[in-house]
């Protein structure tokens, strides 16, 4: 049950110190949220109270089965920019045989992007079922890395028309070059007061992150920036600005089911699933470690799948974990997920009764929080140590980045999974086939090529392939080791597979097994295998090959099948000359 519903884990040590600590770390957490939830619902092409409405309810059902203490979970940059991308790709295509009138148009996106975070609620169950935490594995960091610069950069470009004060680009323009060339033939349009404006947001909320972290620097810009557009000729300046905001919690509602409309965002919330996931389990995994306990990844596949259902019912869009705002919520002070109650609370507080203070606010201000939070997604140092450390590694990133760049965020992140499984693939499908040698004055072997001073026994020869064996790398591996093979000949009689390196087999495997030992059987060879792991016994009896080798023992290291196969050897040798 503490698996399951992780607040028992700590619930029962909980005092008023604790409740005071998440208190206030609810209050700084609601501090920063308004604000930045307002420019990520933005982002997504959302009215921006659906933003407040995902930190609202987003957190507080993570919280019931959240073991990540101090993550926040909301909104975040990257699932905001695939949201408004893809969704407003998908609405475009429609408006060609629908014509739609601009609120039956926002209703459609809050449509699609709550089914999205119904789907993606689902697939976090199904995977908790099917225990798939495993799967951020196999996402490396170096195209994390080059997705999230690409992100970025796609980003900062779709904000700049709210800094520099013009319209942003049709639906249909939704890359990074598109965006860019529509920006440059409205530059004319450019409003300078608009502009000045965002920079100086900009420079404040950035420095003042920098000389005050885990202070909510954006909630005093964006009180300040309402009472300059509100009481100071600013405001007629032609600002644009949020408006309306209603003045009340969300409304329960379950997102319709229509068919078609899955097939069309079953893409995008398979995308939105991998990001929140990666992206949640990260932030947790850096805060745990800096304040010494350890998460479940497993159980944050549930927590995840709650959040997003319960803010699906909302009529929010997909939440997920994020650094930026776990470090805010950890800066102060936040001990327990009771904090992120807290933030409820006071974010459904600001809702009911402070709303209406937001009229005013220039959307200038949300594109500069944007701004500050996607600038820090471009990691130039981990760039630097790649291009030195291994350059296949930087090419992997680049191609995400430039992916993100040339097809979207939604392509680029299936491009860049694909780059990793490719990754894995290439490694397991030629994998290193070591010839062996003994130690000197020690009964174990390694790799001759690695330590030339090795051992080799005449007559013998011993190999290991570094990878599972499995059917599209056997070939691969026959193709190595068969011409060494042959090159000995005239003096081999002994071959010996080490297969401590190969965990796992399948039939394949067992095939090539047995493709080598009747090939050195028709030349005189003798053929055994060592150190087999259990499984791989297995396999070999089911297979029918183990008859053929001998008895394949547990108990008997390399150098033990050497003795004994030399033994054996010496006793056939025997046997022949007494026939002659």
């Amino acid at each position: 049950m503490k698996n399951i519903f992780p607040p028992l884990q700590w619930l029962p040590g909980y005092n008023l110190k604790t409740l005071s600590s998440d208190a206030l770390a609810g209050i700084v957490l609601t501090a920063y949220a308004i604000p930045v939830s307002l420019a990520y619902a933005t982002l997504a092409g959302l009215p921006p109270v659906y933003g407040i409405y995902g930190y609202l309810l987003g957190g507080f059902f993570y919280a019931i089965l959240g073991t990540g203490k101090q993550l926040a979970v909301g909104p975040t940059s990257a699932i905001s920019m695939v949201i408004g991308v893809t969704l407003l790709g998908l609405a475009g295509e429609e408006e060609k045989h629908i014509v739609r009138s601009l609120e039956e148009h926002t209703v459609r996106l809050l449509e699609l992007a709550s089914l999205t975070a119904l789907l993606l609620a689902g697939m976090s169950v199904l995977a908790y079922f099917l225990r798939l935490d495993s799967l951020i594995n196999f996402i490396s960091e170096n195209v994390l890395t080059g997705f999230k610069a690409g992100a970025a950069l796609t980003i900062m470009v779709s904000q700049l028309p709210k800094l520099f004060g013009v319209l942003g680009p049709p639906i249909n323009k939704t890359d990074f070059f598109s965006r860019c060339g529509d920006l440059v033939g409205k530059l004319d349009q450019l409003n300078v007061y608009v502009l000045i404006f965002g920079i100086i947001a900009f420079i404040i909320i950035f420095g003042g992150e920098k000389l005050f972290p885990g202070k909510p620097i954006a909630i005093y810009v964006v009180i300040l920036s309402i009472l300059l557009i509100s009481l100071s000729p600013l405001g007629d300046k032609k600002f644009d600005i949020v408006g309306s905001i209603p003045a009340s919690l969300p409304k329960f509602h379950i997102p319709k089911l229509n068919w078609a409309d899955i097939k069309n965002v079953g893409f995008l919330a398979s995308a939105c699933f991998l990001l929140a996931y990666i992206e949640s389990v990260s932030a947790a995994r850096t805060l745990a470690q800096k304040n010494g306990y350890e998460i479940n990844p497993h159980q944050e596949l549930l927590a995840l799948g709650l959040a997003n259902l319960a803010t699906s019912f909302g009529n929010g869009y997909p939440v997920s974990g994020g650094l930026s705002q776990s470090a805010v919520n950890d800066g102060a002070g936040a001990k327990t997920p009771m904090a992120l109650v807290f933030t409820s609370f006071f974010i459904g507080i600001c809702l009911l009764f402070l709303a209406g203070l937001l009229f005013n606010l220039p959307k200038v201000i949300l594109a500069s929080i944007v701004f500050v939070a996607v600038i820090k997604l471009i990691n130039i140092k981990e760039f630097q140590r790649m291009w030195k450390v291994n350059k296949f590694d930087f090419i992997i990133a680049m191609l995400a980045g430039v992916s993100v760049l040339a097809f979207g965020i939604l392509q680029g992140v299936m491009i860049g999974a694909l780059a990793s499984l490719i990754l894995i693939i290439k490694f397991v499908s030629s994998p290193h086939v070591a010839i062996l040698g003994r130690i000197p004055g020690t009964e174990r072997y390694t790799d001759i090529k690695r330590h030339p001073d090795n051992q080799v026994t005449p007559g013998i020869l011993l190999f290991r392939v570094e990878s599972p064996l499995v059917y599209f790398n056997v070939n691969y591996v026959y193709s190595h080791i068969w011409p060494i093979i042959v090159k000995e000949f005239l003096t081999l009689k002994i071959v010996i597979f080490d297969l401590s390196t190969s965990a796992y087999i399948d039939s394949s495997g067992a095939r090539l097994i047995k493709k080598l030992y009747l090939n050195l059987e028709s030349k005189g060879v003798i053929f055994k295998v060592a150190e087999a792991h259990s499984e791989v016994r297995d396999i070999l009896r089911f297979e029918d090959i183990e008859h053929l080798l001998g008895h394949v023992s547990r108990r008997d290291s390399i150098h033990d099948v050497i003795t004994n196969t030399l033994t054996e050897e010496e006793m056939r040798e025997k046997i022949r000359e007494e026939s002659v």
